[in-house]
């Protein structure tokens, strides 16, 4: 008899009763029950975490930072709600501790108090990093903890690019004031050079009008002489003034008390009297003008001469091989023109010193020369002005008296001048040298502020100035300045299908294996016919194959129509399944046909080492040596590589691969099962009594 005969025959036994033929139809929806029911229960997860309670504690209260709130706290707040990642429910610090506790939550994202207070400390002195803190309960669910590192990971990371946004941007505007506050610094370096060029070239010519200064000096000796003089004819003509002031003032009060009524008589006295005054006050006023406009002139002529005579003396004097007789009288010249000098410096201090007392004296004779020619005027109507007059005079007595006491103290101060006319030699000397350092340093920083203003426009131009479109690119950059630009080349839509390619194959195993629990692994009719040992193996392996077609046809139907996987490759997905069905069945033929009831045991086992190796979920590189070391001697570490080029897309070569290493098992596990079929024709006391039956 052949081996599809056979095959059918075997077959046809599940017809004859509704116990066979059920157990035929959970034969066939077994690996469906066992395959899609799994897939299905975590086809799209990560597609359903909005349904995951997750506690939201939100304690930030706010920054300013220039002058604008800062609310990070409320801005993630408001991205978290929008996002599709978990239920989030705001509640309190104390609420989601507990609900993280008692599993209510899975766990928490608190934003702390601080928070806005730290992100914006990173635009002070004392920058600080903002934490978000989260907390979890591995005890409620451990995937849950890990799928949440990955997403606060990612809002953290957003955080702080917003973060660095306001703080980058803050920094390119600081660019743009530091470009132009260096070219304004640049332009008053110019300026500045300008006016050291022009400073160094007027200490040049100070320099230069030092030599002139000695020959003033004796000038000025001779001016502070006259000053002198003068000072003293103001003087006694200031007093005389006051005096004449005060006799006037006391007639005036006298004919105002006893001769008020006879004061006609007297008018044309009173009148020259005043005329007098006037007269005396304006000739005091030129003196006084002479000598404000000649004391500065005097004290140049001072040390003009005091110069000179201080060159003249070095020159024949200082030098011990040409002695001079007349460097005794010259040393005593040189002495006095300094001393001349001194005195011409102290008068011209003095005048410039009091030039708000002459200006007052000035203004003081002035009035009362003004009020004298006014008397004068009104002498024949001063009976009518009596108690005018009265109080005009007082008020000329009082000037005339500070007048006197002006002239006294210019008097005083010239003669202390001329005393101090001795030293002004002494330091026009010194001035002089002064002059010529202060020319030299003119002249270095004149360099140095050349290179200045060089330096700073070339600073000015590496300084980068940007416009806020520029600024607002940029700052986008530097907060955000790593993209990660990811393109997948085949993509699982989700993760169900992605882990299709390791649940199928272990559903079609599970369906040969249980199919072998009904069907026996080699047929008796067969072996006690006598059938060859091939024939004896096709026959007990085409059923349980066909029955596995029917399975996967079961199977990836509900897949596809019912749960949603999609196949980039559907047609040879089904074929390659087909095959795959074939090399389980024909593995789990040959150790049921040759372990007996051990075999099952084994087929379980072997199952469970070709999970392990299979790189089905994580890659196997990450599995330990001895899973590593199976990897590449397993069907399924094939069958799922293949499928996943299938499912998925990629190029065929695993797939080819596959086939080959498929067909090759499917050989060799059919050509040992043959083996074993040949080995029970033979009966033997352990095949009569064997030690374990399943």
């Amino acid at each position: 008899m052949r081996s599809p005969r056979l095959a059918a025959l075997e077959l046809r036994r599940f017809g004859r009763g509704r116990l066979p033929r059920a157990a035929l139809v959970a034969l066939l929806v077994l690996p469906l029950l066992y395959g899609a029911l799994y897939l299905w229960s975590f086809w799209d997860p990560y597609g359903r975490l909005d349904r995951i309670p997750v506690a939201l504690v939100n304690d930030d209260k706010g920054a300013s930072v220039d002058g604008r709130k800062l609310r990070a706290g409320d801005d993630i707040t408001g991205g978290l709600r929008e996002s599709d990642v978990f239920d989030w429910r705001e509640v309190s610090a104390a609420e989601a501790a507990k609900g993280v506790e008692d599993g209510t939550y899975y766990l928490s994202l608190t934003m702390p108090s601080d928070l806005s207070a730290r992100i914006a400390s990173g635009a002070g002195d004392a920058p600080e990093t903002g934490a978000l803190q989260v907390r979890t309960n591995d005890s409620n669910n451990y995937i849950v903890g890990q799928i949440s590192r990955t997403v606060f990971g990612e809002v953290r990371e957003a955080a702080s690019t917003n973060a660095s946004r306001s703080f980058l941007d803050r920094i390119f505007v600081s660019f743009s004031d530091l470009h132009g506050a260096t070219e304004k610094a640049a332009d008053g370096a110019g300026k500045l050079e300008g006016g050291i060029d022009r400073a160094e070239k007027g200490s040049k010519s100070l320099a230069s009008g030092l030599k002139d200064a000695k020959e003033g000096s004796g000038r000025l000796s001779t001016g502070l002489k006259r000053l002198t003089k003068g000072a003293g004819d103001l003087e006694d003509g200031s007093r005389r003034v006051a005096q004449g002031t005060r006799t006037l003032a006391d007639r005036v009060n006298a004919a105002d008390r006893r001769i008020g009524p006879l004061l006609a008589a007297d008018e044309k006295t009173i009148g020259d009297t005043a005329r007098l005054v006037a007269d005396s006050s304006g000739a005091i006023r030129a003196d006084l003008d002479d000598l404000v406009e000649r004391a500065p002139g005097a004290a140049r002529d001072a040390r003009t001469a005091s110069k000179a005579l201080d060159t003249l003396y070095r020159a024949r004097c200082e030098d011990p091989a040409l002695p001079d007789a007349a460097c005794a009288d010259l040393r005593k010249a040189k002495q006095s023109a300094a001393g001349v000098a001194t005195v011409a410096a102290d008068l011209d201090t003095l005048v410039a010193g009091r030039g708000g007392d002459l200006k007052r004296l000035d203004k003081n004779l002035a009035t009362l020369q003004k009020q004298a020619k006014a008397l004068a005027d009104r002498a024949p109507r001063l009976s009518e002005d009596l108690d005018d007059a009265v109080t005009r005079i007082d008020k000329l007595n009082q000037g005339a008296a500070k007048v006197a006491a002006g002239a006294k103290k210019l008097h005083s101060g010239l003669g202390t001048a001329k005393t101090g006319a001795a030293g002004l030699d002494g330091g026009v000397g010194k001035l002089k040298t002064g002059a010529y350092d202060l020319n030299g340093g003119m002249y270095k920083l004149l360099d140095g502020s050349g290179k200045l203003t060089s330096g700073l426009r070339d600073g000015a131009e590496k300084i980068p100035d940007y416009d806020k479109k520029d600024r607002d690119r940029r700052t986008e950059v530097m907060a955000d300045p790593v993209g990660l630009v990811s393109r997948d080349l085949y993509k699982a839509p989700n993760y169900g299908t992605g882990f299709a390619p390791y649940f199928i194959p272990l559903s079609l195993w599970v369906g040969a294996m249980v199919a072998y629990m009904l069907i026996a692994p080699v047929n008796r009719r067969a072996l006690a016919a006598g059938a060859p040992a091939w024939r004896i193996a096709l026959a007990g392996w085409l059923p349980v194959v066909a029955i596995g077609v029917l399975q996967t046809v079961a199977l990836m139907s509900v897949l596809h129509w019912a749960v949603g996987l999609r196949m980039v490759r559907a047609a040879g997905t089904v074929g390659f399944l087909f095959l795959v069905t074939a090399c389980f069945a024909a593995i789990v033929q040959w150790l049921n046909a040759r372990f007996g009831a051990a075999g099952r045991i084994l087929v379980l086992a072997l199952l469970m080492l070709q999970l392990t190796s299979a790189g089905g979920t994580y890659p196997v590189q990450t599995s330990p040596a001895f899973f590593n070391a199976l990897h590449p001697f397993l069907p399924m570490s094939y069958v799922v590589e293949a499928l996943r080029r299938l499912i998925t897309g990629g190029g065929p070569g695993p797939v080819w691969q596959a086939c080959a290493v498929l067909v090759a098992f499917t050989a060799g596990a059919l050509a040992l099962t043959a083996l074993s079929a040949r080995r029970r024709q033979v009966w033997t006391l352990d095949r009569l009594h064997p030690e374990l039956s399943l």
